[in-house]
């Protein structure tokens, strides 16, 4: 399973408190306990900084004909084949 980090900095000058700084890949086969490790010690919360893992990849059916397929988590709805709006382009 491939995961991916979503990593995050305090920053008051937004409205959330804080902004985007990168989205990291990992390699495959890593696991979700370990990139946390690695994560936490690279950029530490007392630097303000914050982090998500996600799965890169999720399996969702296609509207059109109902077969399954896999595409990024991050995939904006409007482009993704699961969708209604896609079709409708």
């Amino acid at each position: 399973m491939q995961y991916t980090v979503e990593l995050f900095k305090k920053d008051g000058r937004t409205k959330a408190g804080e902004k985007l700084v990168e989205k990291l890949d990992m390699k495959e086969g890593v696991s979700k306990e370990t990139i946390s490790d690695r994560i936490s010690k690279k950029f530490p919360e007392a630097k303000g900084y914050r982090f998500e893992i996600f799965e890169t990849y999720v399996t969702k059916k296609n509207l059109l004909n109902g077969q399954e397929f896999q595409e990024r988590y991050d995939t904006p709805y409007y482009c993704s084949p699961s969708s209604e709006t896609y079709w409708s382009m």
